[in-house]
């Protein structure tokens, strides 16, 4: 299984199936958040999905070496939609050990000066 693989089905857990013990399979020992709002570990991952109904649907997911990056919807994301890119980074076992990402709120298309919007789907990964 590649870790692009890993990371998809790690966010399919996390945000559609919302189960935490399966979660906590794809973390490495030394997990680091580099989120400035959210804590290391999995405790303080447990913090942020308690009470919150956030969804989540993937667009572009690419790997390079041991990092994934997967850009994403978030509805429901704190009562907003928010456009996200998180990135993986994965140890030799397969476990991530890092997680950065990227959020900025939806702005639908209409609105953009660009006229574009900011959430492609895509129909395979």
């Amino acid at each position: 299984m590649t870790n692009k693989q890993r990371a998809l089905d790690y966010m399919n857990a996390v945000f559609t199936e919302k189960d935490m013990d399966k979660v906590e399979t794809f973390f490495g020992n030394d997990w680091t958040q580099h989120n400035p709002s959210v804590k290391n570990g999995i405790q303080a991952l447990r913090d942020v999905l308690t009470d919150n109904e956030m969804n989540w649907e993937p667009s572009i997911v690419m790997e390079e070496d041991d990092i994934v990056a997967v850009h994403g919807r978030y509805t429901n994301f704190f009562g907003k939609t928010v456009i996200a890119v998180d990135f993986f980074r994965f140890d030799d076992d397969g476990k991530i050990n890092e997680h950065w990402d990227v959020l900025q709120e939806e702005v639908p298309a209409e609105k953009t000066a660009s006229g574009n919007a900011m959430f492609p789907i895509r129909a395979s990964h």
